[in-house]
């Protein structure tokens, strides 16, 4: 090794050891059997999302439509719904995401799926154009209350707030989402949001309050409740 390669392998070692994410020292960030560009301004995706993202593909892949919809609100670094776009080819797929910072790199990640749409909106009024279409809306919406500083510091230092802080019960963006879903999909769509280990009971009491059917909370790989799904009623 050349004292240059040594300097530029120190210079990595203290980037981690002052615990910056090894995703975004490396660039690249793992996610099903994607790889996906990663950087500063952009939420890194974990490996819990690769759980919750299945109740989706399972969903478009089940559609009776020879083309359905998924639409994926918030979209960060484009993960879910390049996800969806890849492994459901036959689907139409839609991404909102509105941070300035995570678009572009949405933008790069997604930019090669000739099935996908990516649009840089809020999430709370995307794709007007789509209202009764969609088969699934997704969503993995900042959900941490504002008071609940994360204790990692590779999340609290480096993640940006707009991908975690969901108002004061963590549910503000749920609230938003319940409606938006609604005007998306068609009767009998999916709605697949993920969320913290605690909040299942909260967001079915939301949902069911909206009149959504068949709401159920699952658990991810560890055994922690990561996802609730809900069907749309008949419009």
């Amino acid at each position: 090794m050349t004292e240059t390669d040594a300097a530029r392998l120190t210079a990595l070692v203290d980037r981690r050891a002052a615990r910056e994410p090894l995703q975004h020292i490396t660039g690249v960030a793992a996610f099903r059997h994607l790889e996906l560009a990663v950087g500063p301004g952009v939420f890194v995706p974990r490996p819990e999302t690769e759980v919750v993202v299945q109740y989706a593909i399972d969903a478009l892949q089940a559609a009776a439509s020879a083309d359905p919809i998924g639409i994926d609100l918030g979209t960060g670094s484009g993960a879910i719904a390049l996800a969806m776009a890849t492994e459901v080819p036959h689907a139409r797929i839609f991404a909102a995401e509105l941070s300035p910072d995570a678009f572009p790199w949405a933008s790069r990640n997604t930019a090669a799926a000739d099935n996908l749409t990516l649009v840089h909106a809020d999430l709370a009024s995307a794709f007007d154009e789509l209202e009764g279409q969609a088969t699934v809306v997704i969503s993995n919406p900042p959900y941490v209350p504002d008071a609940a500083i994360p204790r990692d510091p590779e999340v609290r230092l480096f993640d940006p707030a707009m991908a975690l802080y969901g108002g004061p019960d963590g549910l503000d963006i749920v609230r938003v989402l319940s409606t938006r879903a609604q005007f998306l999909l068609h009767g009998g769509g999916t709605l697949v949001l993920e969320h913290g280990e605690l909040q299942g009971e909260a967001i079915r009491a939301i949902l069911d309050a909206d009149g959504w059917l068949a709401t159920a909370t699952h658990r991810d790989l560890t055994q922690r409740d990561r996802a609730t799904t809900a069907i749309r009623p008949p419009r």
